[in-house]
């Protein structure tokens, strides 16, 4: 299992350096940064996963987890006709937002703060699903804040719900997707997959030199045994 101490330290790095909203570039483009919020400007996993996207465009996508918005504005920009983006941490939610804005996608898109699918009741049934996973397990005990919640999931509670839950609201012909790398535990969450009768299939990879290596980041599908 890959220790999940290296994450929190990361956490923990990159939450020292953003005291108040500031601006970050990514590939070119100005993004907003809030305090609390998870930056892809100190990871290549958001942009590496990006890559890997495709998008329902003049469909519905749902981004779990939407941080800076990254994912989400994108849908939209890429044509997406409504994208919802959910966060746990309120900071993301308003992140998200900003960033909507900025972009001119407000109109598609509708920031939610919802632990997963908590706050979902009305919402539509999507497209597409998609999940960039806080995917390196932590003792269940662990207590963590919401910034560190980006990074590890203590005893892999969230995934067990996401693997039971985003089946509810995905339409019919639609895709439930999540983000993986090589930090995850991948046989525990086959495990969990599985214990909902779902397993994992690949979509796409690509691999990314780390500061502690080559990463493997990769796109799969949850799929119905």
């Amino acid at each position: 299992m890959y220790d999940y101490t290296q994450p929190l330290i990361r956490s923990e790095a990159s939450r020292a350096k953003v005291r108040q909203r500031t601006v970050i570039d990514l590939r070119g483009q100005e993004w907003t940064l809030l305090p609390d919020v998870f930056s892809p400007a100190d990871s290549k996993s958001s942009l590496a996963h990006l890559e890997l996207l495709e998008f329902p465009v003049g469909g519905t996508f749902l981004e779990i987890g939407s941080g800076t918005g990254l994912i989400a504005v994108s849908a939209g920009l890429a044509g997406c006709r409504a994208v919802y983006a959910t966060d746990l941490n309120p900071a993301a939610v308003k992140n998200t937002a900003l960033n909507a804005e900025h972009f001119g996608v407000a109109d598609k898109v509708t920031c939610v703060q919802s632990d997963l699918f908590d706050a979902l009741h009305n919402a539509p049934a999507f497209d597409v699903i998609y999940w960039h996973s806080n995917n390196v397990w932590a003792p269940p005990e662990l207590e963590i804040n919401v910034h560190e919640l980006a990074y590890v999931d203590p005893g892999y509670e969230s995934h067990q719900r996401y693997f039971r839950d985003a089946k509810r609201h995905v339409a019919p012909g639609g895709r439930v997707l999540i983000a993986l790398s090589s930090r995850a535990g991948r046989a525990e969450l086959e495990e969990l997959a599985a214990a909902e009768d779902q397993r994992l299939t690949t979509v796409a990879s690509t691999t990314v030199q780390e500061p502690e290596g080559p990463v493997v980041y990769e796109l799969l599908e949850v799929v119905a045994l």
